[in-house]
């Protein structure tokens, strides 16, 4: 059954529980209990059917869940006459269901198309012209024309002299690459150059993007199903309930005691408190910026063992950004961002971009460039103010002076050096590198103090780029050069010895967000693919949302716990009341109700959660409560 379905199937048998019990009452106050009697039958029979069907769906997969008592009770009722208390644990039960598929939500969103950015045509040259035909068209040997701004289509060589490829969604490798003639090109990778053409050499089935897909789909298939948190106490509170209400018949003789145990036994603080908890924990999460996609997810939250952190766009910032301006012949440092800036607003380029916005942050003022030229993943020269300027990297900047490329210290591992020349004269550089997400250190601290085991970075990038950024934070190992599915081997390599909690926001790290206990997707930037295969996304580009998230988790969890261990307490002294013949059915359906609106009131709380560190204003439950 599908989820529109099974939330119309919960909302119709709440309906008809509900009103089945109101109209009855009427009835039975208004001097017709035997019509009462008909109607409360009449709405308790749909969710007994329902009920049962579902035991019967989950005995045939091994699972021994709370139904099983839910269903004992109504039926114990009915048999015996007892339609009115059989009526009350029909609108608990429903009711209870109801809750939790509302906290279920859309747990997991279907792949459909696993990504909005994949290509779903091509352009490909056919004598002497062009033409758009679907990928499955593509064979080994056509060449297709790959425009600035596309996603190559399928793996191919590169056909033309050169082609600027951003691979970071795929590989983690945050800067730009350039290809020259005959290189390989990935399919899933960005033109953030001028159009090149492409020789294919895969089919589009057979293509790096699609084997993507295919993992995706896969660690998704594999991924085991965690256990509600209810039905980790079914077993125990089942067999104390069979067991109290086979004793009061068995020694009294009034099949009614053992009724009233069943009624009692009812197990809605499971049924409704878990719910009600973890959907107020799910809110509270939201009002965060973190997106928990249902009550399971929540729940493993609470328990993660091992984090594994990608780095680009995740651990980093995924942008190149400005870490210093040298300056060459006595030119002010602003005064060479300004040039390069102005001249880079005519560019694509990401490292050009990134020029330009941290010209904007610091409040610079960009002239219009005139005559420009743009050599794709060399450099830009045109004039500004009438001063001719070139910007690009240290060997085209100095082709263009007409002078030797000059000597320079040797740049980090990942660091990136961009030359702006101004009136014929090399003006400086600025140093440009993919810097460290703000918050990430102190939330690895977080992470740390609740709890966390083991803290490691997966990454496609290189070796000596992972271990730069990472020096100083500590990490319990640093796994660079990964493939997707080399990222899923280690995601279940780590769950064998506890949960494990993915972080990542590329391509290339869907396959093993979806295979993780728990993924999380960096939801502001990152690619769909990631967002659609995650069990968590960040909202906000935030990744220090992570501790928050983790804390809002186990205090959910923790207030769930309170109210099952409270209200199964309260239920285990009801039913032992009912043995002894001091609880009628219906005066134990109504003590169960007193019972629920205690556990409800308990869950409630988790509204209140503010994990430390994040100082929001208080919702209008807060201010109500406090």
């Amino acid at each position: 059954m599908d989820q529109k379905k099974a939330d119309r199937l919960r909302t119709l048998l709440l309906t008809v529980a509900s009103v089945g019990l109101i109209c009855g009452l009427a009835l039975y106050f208004g001097g017709r209990p035997d019509l009462a009697s008909t109607i409360w039958f009449a709405g308790v029979a749909p969710v007994l059917a329902a009920l049962m069907v579902e035991i019967l769906r989950s005995l045939s997969r091994g699972d021994v869940g709370l139904d099983i008592v839910a269903a004992l009770s109504m039926a114990a009722a009915l048999t015996f006459g007892e339609t009115l208390a059989a009526a009350v644990v029909a609108v608990m039960y429903s009711g209870g269901t109801f809750l939790e598929g509302f906290a279920e939500g859309r747990a997991r969103a279907e792949m459909r198309n696993l990504l909005t950015r994949v290509p779903r045509t091509a352009t490909r040259h056919l004598k002497g012209g062009l033409e758009e035909v679907p990928l499955d068209e593509i064979v080994p040997g056509d060449r297709l024309l790959i425009r600035q701004g596309d996603v190559v289509p399928v793996d191919g060589q590169v056909a033309s002299a050169k082609a600027f490829l951003d691979t970071s969604a795929l590989t983690g490798e945050s800067m730009p690459v350039r290809l020259d003639h005959g290189s390989d090109a990935m399919s899933g990778s960005k033109n953030a150059g001028d159009a090149f053409d492409l020789i294919a050499t895969h089919d589009a089935k057979d293509s790096n993007y699609a084997g993507i897909v295919k993992l995706v789909e896969e660690a998704q298939r594999s991924k085991a199903p965690m256990a509600r948190l209810a039905d980790r106490w079914s077993l125990g509170f089942l067999a104390v309930t069979v067991t109290i209400a086979f004793a009061a018949w068995w020694f009294t003789g009034d099949p009614i005691r053992a009724v009233a145990v069943l009624v009692v036994a009812t197990p809605c603080p499971l049924i409704l408190a878990v719910p009600v908890a973890l959907v107020a924990g799910l809110s509270r999460a939201a009002h965060f910026g973190i997106l928990v996609k249902g009550a399971k997810p929540l729940e493993a939250m609470a328990r993660i063992h091992t984090l594994i952190l990608d780095k680009t766009g995740t651990l980093t910032d995924g942008r190149p950004q400005i870490v210093s301006i040298d300056s060459a012949g006595g030119m002010a440092p602003d005064d060479i961002l300004r040039f390069a800036a102005a001249l880079d607003q005519v560019s694509k380029h990401p490292v050009a971009q990134a020029i330009v916005a941290a010209a904007k942050e610091r409040g610079l003022t960009l002239a219009v460039p005139s005559d420009v030229v743009e050599r794709p993943g060399e450099g830009v020269i045109g004039f500004i103010d009438a001063m001719q300027v070139i910007v690009g990297g240290d060997g085209f900047v100095a082709d263009q002076l007409g002078v030797a490329s000059g000597a320079h210290p040797e740049l980090a591992a990942g660091s990136l050096m961009v030359a702006v020349a101004v009136d014929g004269h090399l003006a400086g550089h600025l140093v440009m590198a993919d810097p460290l997400r703000a918050g990430a250190p102190e939330m690895l601290a977080r992470l740390r103090v609740q709890g966390i085991d083991c803290i490691l970075l997966a990454t496609g990038d290189r070796a000596a780029v992972a271990e730069r950024i990472t020096q100083g934070l500590g990490l319990d190992g640093v796994h660079s050069g990964l493939t997707p599915d080399g990222k899923v081997a280690l995601v279940l390599e780590h769950r064998k010895s506890g949960t494990v909690m993915m972080v990542g926001d590329g391509v290339n790290d869907a396959p093993a967000l979806a295979v993780a206990d728990v993924g999380v997707a960096m939801g502001a930037r990152g690619a769909a693919a990631s967002a659609e295969a995650a069990d968590v996304v960040l909202l906000v580009d935030r990744v220090d949302r992570i501790a928050p998230g983790i804390e809002i988790a186990r205090r959910a969890r923790r207030i769930a716990l309170e109210s099952v261990t409270v209200g199964i307490g309260l239920s285990v002294l009801g039913m032992i009341a009912a043995a002894f013949g001091y609880l009628t059915p219906v005066q134990g359906a109504l003590f169960q109700e007193v019972i629920d609106v205690a556990v409800i009131l308990n869950a409630l709380r988790a509204l209140r959660i503010s994990p430390a560190g994040i100082d929001t204003p208080k919702t209008t439950f807060e201010a109500a409560t406090a």
